[in-house]
């Protein structure tokens, strides 16, 4: 209905103002998080999704560092990277980052929980160096990892408090924002050492994998009784892995966590992916991958096509079973 009096100029100059806010409100840049960006696979994620157009909060718990990395990024051209800190084992932080991304979005398109502990201990003498792993094939490395690595009690907690309940807590608190977004991505960074493969008992396997009947009570459950079995000493007895056991353990929680999700969701995208192994801090620089190889593999399944697969693994870009 035309207004009254107005001339047929006034009303082209109207509807072209109202076809560009309508076309602004619909190209307005998806919005993601990356936990943990500042440095390794994380750093390398939140490049590749800004170099795509893609609006970035890189997250880290460190103001400093996190700063620093804004700004090479931000010096390599992409301006639509800042910083917010977060640290995912306190729940304070992760409500004000969900406050931070409402109040400047009013949304969230993409999380990628990539921030993570190895939940082990390596010598003082023994340095991330890539060069000392030169001519060793992909088993080696591993097996050198295997030797040098310790799990101390302290160590073991803190994997799963992080891995698995902070990974949890960001998730929870930005889900109302991913909830708002036409099509919300969680890409929870996952690692084949989370694989039901690695955990000794049938009993535990055929629990975890129940996508139907699973809960996070019964998560909690099975998690308070691996921390008891740890302490104890009692975790090959009962099932559980051995080497990098709280990592292991805590990996296979958040992929069944994961599905969890997925299930409650299915307006949500939810999917574990695993990077391959790659040369971080975390590994001591003995993987095989590079930190961008190994972001590529995540950056692809945060932008699978509309209408892709929810609730699944995907081992270096290619989907996988969670066995």
């Amino acid at each position: 209905m035309l207004v009254p009096d107005e001339d047929e100029h006034h009303k082209r100059d109207r509807d072209r103002t109202e076809a560009v806010i309508r076309i602004s409100s619909t190209a307005v840049a998806r919005v993601s998080v990356v936990t943990g960006g500042n440095k390794g696979i994380g750093f390398e994620v939140c490049r590749q999704l800004a170099s795509g157009g893609i609006t970035v909060v890189l997250t880290a718990r460190d103001e400093t560092r996190g700063g620093d990395a804004v700004e090479r990024l931000n010096a390599l051209g992409l301006s639509q990277v800042v910083f917010h800190r977060l640290e995912i084992t306190e729940a304070s932080s992760a409500a004000a980052l969900a406050g931070f991304l409402k109040t400047r979005f009013g949304k969230l398109d993409i999380l990628v929980n990539n921030a993570a502990v190895g939940g082990v201990e390596y010598g003082q003498e023994l340095d991330a160096n890539e060069e000392k792993f030169d001519g060793l094939d992909f088993h080696q490395r591993v097996e050198w990892m295997l030797k040098n690595a310790r799990e101390p009690i302290d160590s073991a907690k803190n994997s799963v408090q992080t891995n698995y309940y902070g990974t949890k807590r960001v998730t929870e608190a930005l889900l109302p924002l991913l909830r708002s977004s036409p099509d919300g991505r969680i890409v929870n960074v996952s690692s084949s050492y989370g694989l039901l493969r690695h955990i000794g008992s049938e009993e535990v396997r055929q629990e975890l994998n129940d996508v139907d009947g699973l809960t996070e009570e019964r998560l909690d459950e099975l998690l308070e009784k691996f921390m008891e079995d740890f302490e104890s000493g009692a975790l090959e007895p009962h099932g559980w892995p051995g080497k990098f056991s709280a990592y292991k353990v805590a990996k296979a929680a958040m992929n069944a966590y994961s599905r969890i999700l997925a299930r409650r969701h299915p307006e949500l995208r939810v999917n574990c992916a695993h990077p391959g192994f790659v040369k971080t801090d975390m590994s001591m620089g003995s993987g095989v991958l590079t930190p961008e190889e190994g972001a590529r593999s995540l950056v692809k399944v945060a932008l699978l096509p509309d209408g892709g697969p929810t609730g699944a693994y995907f081992a270096q870009g290619e989907e996988a079973p969670f066995v």
